[in-house]
């Protein structure tokens, strides 16, 4: 049975069964990736803070895989994954994770400045915020090259994600403004975890429904289960086309859970385990092969070959890494503007 056919058999799939799998693979390499950051963490292979995703991986697939190869991605320190799926290896990731020369920063990154020119992919950002002034400034001169510069080609979207806690800080309001103002062409994910930290969000914020701060601005706001890829896989899609077109930025909130601490030197004592039970039941992995297997996308055993794949992909970026030379003392200036 070829694919058209397929389609013709499952009306409400929308996508093809190649993408619903594509979707599935950058999921597992996401959390593949982040749990032996965790072993490699633990075993004195990484220093410093270390944010994992672990939980969140619907939106980073859901998002960045609707977008074209041209679009940009702005992260924050939650960004390995976000890297994963803007197409930066796990190999360049590892190896900057473990401040080697072949990383993709050439190891004077880190965790939380994963960046990539090739990939369009602006970086991660240690300060809350910090990357949304970036967003709009890659996504102003996506229109200034066309409308200024007299570029023919379409405009390029940028993805920029932050999370709940990020929502309450001037920058945030600043620059939606400004994206409103100018008709940006910018999606503004918000990556709701329900927590900041150590702070619950309906805690710390007048109006827990971020999305309808869009309205101050006059701008769509979307809500989306963010344990549900081929949901955010969606409304991502509208928001888009909404920004390629010329019709402005799009802030979607995606309703997700971290799995983990708020990072790896985080006990994790603040939240409660039926909380924590109650979202990993509803794994955004275990969902979506659910949903392969049960509409014969895909048998369980294609899944699992898959799986092994991935644990492969991971297990000898751990190698590359591991191998990889030092930087050395003599280029301690080297990448710097002086």
């Amino acid at each position: 049975m070829d694919f058209e056919q397929k389609i013709k058999s499952y009306p409400n799939l929308e996508l093809l069964p190649p993408q619903v799998l594509t979707l599935y693979e950058d999921m597992v390499l996401g959390r593949y990736f982040e749990d032996m950051c965790a072993q490699m963490y633990y075993r004195g292979k990484m220093f410093g803070f270390v944010h994992l995703y672990t939980g969140q991986e619907a939106i980073s697939s859901g998002v960045i895989k609707a977008l074209k190869q041209s679009d940009y991605v702005c992260s924050t320190y939650r960004d390995h994954v976000h890297a994963l799926s803007k197409g930066v290896s796990a190999r360049e990731i590892m190896a900057e994770l473990f401040g080697k020369e072949t990383g993709c920063c050439k190891g004077r990154g880190g965790s939380m400045h994963i960046f990539s020119k090739k990939h369009n992919f602006l970086g991660g950002f240690a300060f809350i915020g910090e990357g949304i002034p970036v967003a709009l400034g890659a996504a102003f001169q996506s229109v200034y090259r066309k409308q200024v510069l007299g570029e023919l080609n379409e405009l390029k979207v940028t993805a920029c994600f932050f999370g709940d806690g990020t929502t309450n800080i001037g920058q945030f309001f600043e620059c939606l403004n400004m994206a409103a103002l100018w008709k940006l062409p910018v999606i503004f994910i918000v990556e709701n975890n329900q927590w900041a930290i150590g702070m619950a969000h309906p805690r710390s914020s007048s109006v827990p429904e971020i999305h309808s701060k869009a309205a101050a601005f006059g701008i769509p706001g979307e809500e989306v289960d963010g344990m549900d890829v081929l949901a955010v896989r969606k409304v991502s899609e509208q928001a888009i086309s909404r920004a390629r077109a010329g019709e402005g930025p799009t802030l979607i909130e995606a309703l997700t859970y971290r799995f983990r601490g708020h990072s790896l030197a985080d006990p994790d004592e603040l939240r409660s385990f039926q909380e924590k039970e109650a979202w990993t039941a509803r794994d955004p992995i275990k969902r979506l092969a659910n949903y392969i297997v049960e509409n014969n996308i895909a048998k369980s055993s294609a899944l699992e070959e898959l799986n092994r794949t991935v644990k492969a992909i991971i297990e000898d970026s751990v190698e590359f890494a591991t191998n990889s030379p030092e930087p050395s003392v003599e280029d301690l200036y080297k990448y710097l503007f002086l």
